[in-house]
């Protein structure tokens, strides 16, 4: 087990700590009121609605609660119940102390979570206002900017801000600059103004410069948020009668070196550096109409499933930074989780289906943007098909098993048509588009095959393997990859590998998270940022920050 204490991505509303949810018809006002003595390590104090990974979690956890348990909510307006801020950001103090590691970590979860709303927003019909009735800088403004809508009490003091780089010595990286421009549109001129002051921009000034979408006087604030939300919420199709699904607490066995749910585990060897992730396929013959797949709620296969591998995901990403592999398997039947594609494809309209399915995207996602060598194994008994096939074409190498002398035992990959755009990766493209850069006659080639029980050899030729040994040389193949694997640079891996996991089509997100990985993990260990008079160590200590200047 870890040294450090384990940090559980698991909570609900009657353990909520720093946010509160407010529900109103087709309206949930989720506000951030943060207990400044209530940060999860020891060492600071969330002042000023500041937030630290704590706060995060509730607040990805209230985002999945609203999608899933209150279907009749169609705007969220996210607000303070401090008085005169909104949100100050990021913890200073708690980034001071931190180790590199957690930082970068908890910028990618951070990140993750605004993303989650955006991707809620684009294909949920939930959309997100941010209420704004005080200050609101740096990471807090980064959360407004995740939002659909923004509006700034204009009350002659209260300011948007992004103001990293004169008083940390850092980038407002977690998306803050990337969304000014690429969502915003701020004008490049008045953006290089806006993030290199400390004081913001506040008023008039701000619509302006597109900072916010709307200002308004302290008296008429709530008025004009409600409007605006209620503006929103007539564009949504989200169902205003349907029953809500709870998303009971997810059943999970931590051991020494293993993790345990009910359709996923994962065995970890720490002489090796690795991790194996199995999923498996239902268990339990499943639904096929809206009135099972209802009935069963957070038990249906593919919630259930996923709720437990997104768990997964984070709690290796984030407590067991020294297993550095992670090699997938899906093991069980391939019919029925084709079954299962067949069931989300005929419901995909029906806003539980639709939701689970963007859960399923949203995980996959996680999983291309962990830093972390993914390898998958096709072998006798896994079950590589239709949405488990995705873990194979995230992976950055896959092997499969020949055995063309005994076709009985040999393992199988087979498509469904939810390989093909349901699952898009961050930067829009299907695993299998990026695969083949979309290139015609390979795509029609792999169209072509859904459905068809493909062995080692035909998924080879059509280039949905990386490779193909038989039984005599398997184990020394796989062995010698992962061993060369763990034998490499970490830090050249991860660079190695976000750069060829989105290697054509870029966007918003992508540029994003390629900023994450390499703009923030240099700056984040710069000494004008760390060093002991680096900006970052002596905040709030009332030194003066001593840079080099040299340009690097």
């Amino acid at each position: 087990m870890p040294s450090a204490p384990i940090v559980n991505y698991q909570t609900s509303p009657a353990n909520y700590k720093h946010i509160s949810l407010a529900f109103d018809g087709a309206i949930a006002t989720l506000s951030i009121n943060i207990d400044e003595n209530a940060g999860i390590r020891p060492g600071y104090k969330l002042k000023l609605n500041s937030y630290d990974l704590g706060v995060d979690i509730e607040l990805h956890d209230a985002l999945q609660r609203i999608r899933f348990e209150h279907p009749q909510v169609r705007t969220v307006v996210l607000t303070s119940l401090k008085d005169r801020v909104f949100c100050s950001g990021a913890n200073i103090f708690m980034l001071g102390v931190s180790t590199h590691n957690w930082k970068v970590n908890f910028c990618k979860f951070t990140n993750e979570t605004r993303n989650g709303m955006e991707d809620a927003s684009q294909h949920s019909g939930l959309k997100f206002i941010a209420a704004l009735n005080g200050a609101c800088a740096g990471g807090g403004y980064e959360l407004a900017l995740a939002c659909d809508d923004i509006v700034l009490v204009d009350d002659r003091s209260s300011s948007v801000s992004l103001p990293e780089v004169p008083l940390l010595g850092v980038l407002p990286g977690t998306g803050g600059l990337t969304r000014v421009t690429d969502k915003r549109h701020v004008r490049h001129d008045l953006a290089d103004i806006f993030c290199t002051s400390v004081e913001g921009v506040r008023g008039q000034r701000a619509v302006d410069w597109r900072l916010v979408d709307a200002i308004a006087k302290p008296n008429q604030f709530q008025h004009v948020v409600r409007q605006r939300a209620q503006a929103l919420a007539a564009k949504s199709d989200r169902p205003a009668q349907e029953k809500g699904v709870a998303l009971t607490p997810i059943e999970r066995l931590i051991e020494a070196d293993r993790l345990h749910y009910s359709h996923v585990s994962v065995e970890i060897d720490r002489n090796k550096r690795l991790a194996k992730f199995t999923v498996k396929s239902p268990i339990e013959k499943q639904p096929t109409d809206i009135a099972g797949i209802m009935a069963a709620g957070a038990q249906w296969w593919p919630l259930h499933m996923v709720r437990e591998l997104d768990d997964a995901i984070l709690h290796m990403r984030t407590n067991e930074l020294g297993i550095g592999t992670w090699v997938l398997q899906a093991v069980g039947n391939s019919a029925d989780v084709l079954a299962s594609d067949e069931t989300l494809l005929a419901n995909k309209d029906h806003w539980f289906v639709r939701e689970t399915i963007g859960h399923l995207r949203r995980t996959l996602a996680r999983l291309d943007v962990s830093s972390r060598s993914l390898f998958a194994l096709i072998e006798p008994g896994t079950c590589f098909a239709g949405t488990l096939a995705e873990l194979a074409f995230c992976a950055d190498r896959t092997y499969m098993l020949a055995l063309p002398d005994d076709a009985g035992k040999a393992p199988h990959l087979q498509l469904s048509e939810m390989n093909f755009g349901f699952y898009p990766m961050v930067n829009a493209q299907s695993r299998l588009a990026r695969r083949f850069y979309e290139e015609v006659p390979a795509m029609q080639a792999v169209r072509s095959a859904i459905g068809a029980p493909l062995d080692a050899q035909a998924a080879l030729a059509l280039g949905l393997v990386t490779a193909a040994p038989d039984d005599i040389d398997w184990e020394d193949e796989i062995r010698m990859a992962l061993e060369e694997r763990a034998s490499m640079s970490p830090d050249a891996l991860t660079g190695l590998e976000a750069n060829l996991r989105f290697a054509s089509q870029e966007n918003m997100l992508t540029r994003i998270f390629g900023r994450l990985t390499a703009w923030q993990n240099w700056i984040f260990q710069r000494p004008n940022a760390v060093g002991e008079k680096g900006a970052l160590k002596v905040y709030g200590k009332g030194e003066k920050v001593q840079f080099d200047l040299n340009r690097v």
